[in-house]
């Protein structure tokens, strides 16, 4: 099936003129900031701009292709949709402006946007979703326990500013973490920007604690959320998340389906499922079960203690982490001997689930691969 980058190819003529801004647009925003922009795009509180022809020519002199394929993440392709952008009269228009890209070892905190400015006359903010950073996914895993998180609080900050230097009516989307800052700005920023925003996305985005669901500018901010979700999401269902899903389907299986690059599209709108598969309900519920049975408290020191042993390898990235996973395994080790027998069981329990529907999607998505090589090399013969 169709994905985002066969949506520029086929209906890339198309401008906004005839084709008002849709979810697959979105989509492809959401994707591009997980570019590493530094350089290229001025930072926030410029009212400069760079076209996304010359942020491409920028990049592409800076890094090698090679070298950006050799990374962990399936984010890696992120900066090859401005090659298909540049190309389409919908976006070769767009300016890009406020780039910004944080990591804060004191506040555990890995924070990243970027505002597009579109030729229909508004903006478009984008909040990265967790790197390769071990920073960045501890921050994660805080938001289990936080009431706020400093790169929500930096989100917030950055819609104000960012939309304090402009009059254009406002869209704000992200992917994963990403989508959470976008919802959580939106609902926390100042109330003269709030009131410009025309829609937020959270794409597979995480959710929140109840102290900031049943709040105010939280209730206020939630008609204006286009949530959307792959049949086997993980991230998107994790903390309390009311609100209203689409079912995306996935050219993937499993926890590959968090990737937007397969997620599936027909003409300017996602491929719906059915709903939320009954693999993705189950683990669902396994890890909030587990999560909810340890006090706020517990989980703080389960995060600490575990990402203390991870920053014990030296290793600062995932990337990193990958090289040695012999010394990462053995500093785990060590931080679950510190847990009770029962955590210890909880914590394993989880993660055998995890390990069997990793290898088991894995497994499948292989012989997926396998079976459209075959039918290309087939086609070629025709």
């Amino acid at each position: 099936m169709a994905n985002m980058v066969d949506y520029l190819q086929w209906r890339g003529d198309i401008p906004f003129s005839v084709d008002p801004f849709n979810e697959v647009d979105n989509l492809i925003l959401s994707e591009l900031v997980y570019t590493d922009f530094t350089g290229i795009v001025p930072p926030l509180g410029s009212k400069e701009a760079v076209s996304i022809s010359k942020a491409c020519n920028q990049f592409f002199t800076m890094h090698a292709e090679d070298e950006l394929m050799d990374r962990v993440s399936s984010t890696k392709v992120a900066p090859f949709l401005m090659q298909d952008l540049i190309q389409s009269k919908r976006f070769s228009g767009m300016r890009l402006t406020g780039y910004v890209d944080e990591i804060d070892h004191e506040f555990q905190s890995q924070f990243a946007a970027v505002t597009y400015l579109l030729e229909d006359g508004t903006a478009f903010v984008a909040y990265r979703g967790t790197d390769n950073t071990i920073v960045g996914w501890k921050e994660d895993f805080n938001m289990s326990f936080l009431y706020q998180t400093h790169g929500q609080m930096r989100a917030a900050e950055y819609l104000t500013t960012q939309g304090g230097m402009m009059r254009r009516k406002l869209r704000v989307g992200g992917h994963s973490k990403g989508g959470n800052f976008a919802v959580y700005a939106s609902a926390f920023c100042d109330k003269r920007i709030k009131n410009r925003i025309l829609e937020v996305y959270s794409n597979d985005g995480p959710g929140f604690c109840s102290t900031i669901m049943s709040s105010e500018d939280y209730q206020e901010i939630l008609p204006k959320v286009k949530s959307t979700i792959p049949e086997s999401s993980i991230v998107g269902l994790l903390l309390e998340n009311e609100l209203e899903h689409k079912v995306v389907k996935s050219s993937l299986l499993g926890a590959m389906q968090h990737d937007l690059m397969s997620w599936e599209v027909l003409g300017n709108h996602y491929v719906l499922a059915d709903g939320i598969s009954e693999s993705s309900m189950k683990l669902d519920k396994t890890l909030k079960s587990w999560v909810y049975s340890l006090e706020p408290s517990e989980r703080e020191v389960f995060v600490n203690t575990l990402f203390y042993a991870l920053s014990a390898t030296g290793a600062t990235t995932l990337d990193e982490l990958k090289t040695g996973k012999l010394e990462v395994f053995n500093e785990v080790t060590k931080t679950l001997t510190g847990l009770t027998p029962e955590k210890q069981k909880a914590f394993k329990d989880v993660f055998s689930h995890l390990g069997r529907a990793i290898r088991k999607t894995n497994s499948k998505n292989e012989k997926k691969r396998e079976i459209k090589r075959i039918d290309e090399k087939e086609t070629e013969k025709l």
